[in-house]
């Protein structure tokens, strides 16, 4: 690389410095280069484009091609170098430099981060335990009940009976913090099921008891670790009054419910498939559950540090996951992203574990040159197709058009890097009967 300088510097095992020092003839050289090209577009009254003297130029563009300047110097020499060390920064550098001055070579540094660099250990050999759940007729029974609950219909209380935990109930409310009523606090014909726990705490348990078109006075305190800080820990007042009362009116499991599918011909048709669909959780349950298992051996024996440009970016996927649930569960957009963005903090060590794992199951794939072909991405997706009923040519399109790919490519490497280290590990099946209980742990 010409005549320039470099020097590297380790930080610490995943951040690196370069510092340049480049000669003066070859910021010169760029410095003509910049000033030729703005001479060629500068309009300045009294002179003809691309006939301005060069003084001035430096009267008026000296600042803008200074900058220009550094800036192509920059880039060029900091990617120079980063090609010939063959490394892949995780993010932009931190760039400081002190400008450029007259007749000295131009210095420079570029901090960055880059993956650590380690041997993977201990994924051949392991000693596990993998589960195999028993469905039962309770596990059955749970699900069918789940079943019911997506069929279930909402009937009017007509009767004088009071609100219960369960009921669907209509209310306008107003609420009030320290004797001031707030309008965020405020909603008419408003739907709640009493006991889903969506209100502050408190607040629905009061409703129980009340009945149609009776008004009363709730209050409540907001938790201290609230997300709106204004009311975190006061105590509000909320004036309500019920509107209306229904219930939920679940359907029985006989010969009569199966109308509502096309696929079944039989109560039995249904009870069998149902289990099916268990077994088949199950048999997912228990691969999670010895995928965790391996992960956690492996994050103990390759002890390594997360990069942080990498972590921030997992926070940021976090952040964004919680902002759209939170949103999808009714709260407003500027709260939820509020909400989202308290949450950095409190995600940093899931995404360092995260990241840490996906480090481990990185490197063990480049030990064992795994790779996925442009064939097993359509075959896996084909696959997708039939089992979800879906056309393959437009569900691989949608994989294609949304950008999924290359997910679909990572998560297949680190299903085959999971596949390799069961396969080469000793492990002992643990009989467990019920997947109802199992799911709870």
């Amino acid at each position: 690389m010409s005549e320039a300088a470099i020097k590297m510097e380790d930080i610490s095992p995943v951040r690196k410095k370069l510092s340049f020092e480049i000669p003066w003839n070859e910021v010169k050289d760029e410095l003509d280069n910049v000033y030729r090209e703005v001479g060629k577009k500068a309009k300045i009254k009294g002179f003809r484009p691309g006939k301005i003297p060069r003084q001035v130029l430096e009267k008026y563009f000296k600042e803008h091609v200074e900058e220009e300047t550094i800036s192509n110097i920059i880039n060029k020499y900091y990617w120079q170098g980063i090609d010939e060390r063959k490394m892949s920064p995780l993010s932009q550098p931190d760039v400081d430099q002190q400008g450029i001055k007259e007749n000295t070579p131009f210095s420079f540094s570029a901090s960055f981060e880059i993956e650590p660099q380690f041997e993977p250990q201990g994924y051949k050999g392991m000693e596990l335990e993998k589960e195999k759940i028993a469905i039962t007729d309770d596990d059955l029974t749970s699900r069918l009940n789940q079943i019911k609950q997506m069929f279930a219909t909402m009937e009017e209380v007509t009767d004088d009976r009071a609100v219960i935990a369960g009921d669907f109930v209509t209310i306008d409310f107003a609420g009030s913090v320290d004797g001031e009523s707030l309008k965020e606090m405020k909603a008419d014909n408003y739907l709640l099921e009493v006991g889903s726990k969506r209100f502050i705490p408190g607040f629905e348990e009061q409703l129980v008891g009340m009945k149609k078109a009776e008004a009363s006075d709730i209050k409540v305190n907001f938790p201290e670790d609230y997300q709106e800080k204004k009311f975190a820990g006061k105590e509000a007042v909320f004036h309500v009054e019920i509107k209306n009362i229904k219930e939920k009116k679940l359907p029985e499991i006989d010969e009569n419910f199966i109308k509502n599918f096309d696929k079944y011909s039989s109560l039995d048709d249904l009870k069998n498939d149902v289990r099916k669909s268990l077994e088949e959780e199950s048999v997912k349950l228990a691969e999670g559950r010895l995928q965790n298992s391996i992960m956690e051996k492996l994050l103990v024996v390759n002890d390594f540090e997360a990069p942080s440009a990498l972590v921030e970016k997992q926070i940021y996927y976090m952040m964004a996951d919680t902002r759209n649930r939170m949103t999808k569960a009714g709260m407003d957009e500027k709260n939820a992203t509020e909400f989202s963005i308290q949450m950095h903090d409190k995600y940093k060590e899931e995404a360092v574990k995260i990241v840490r794992s996906f480090l481990i199951l990185k490197k063990i794939s480049e030990r064992e040159s795994f790779t996925i072909t442009d064939a097993e991405i359509d075959s896996h997706i084909r696959d997708l197709a039939k089992k979800h009923g879906r056309d393959y040519d437009l569900l691989k399109k949608a994989y294609e058009k949304e950008d999924k790919k290359e997910n679909l490519r990572s998560d297949l490497l680190q299903k085959k890097v999971f596949d390799f280290i069961e396969q080469n590990a000793s492990i002992k099946v643990i009989e467990k009967v019920g997947m109802s209980a199992e799911v709870e742990k």
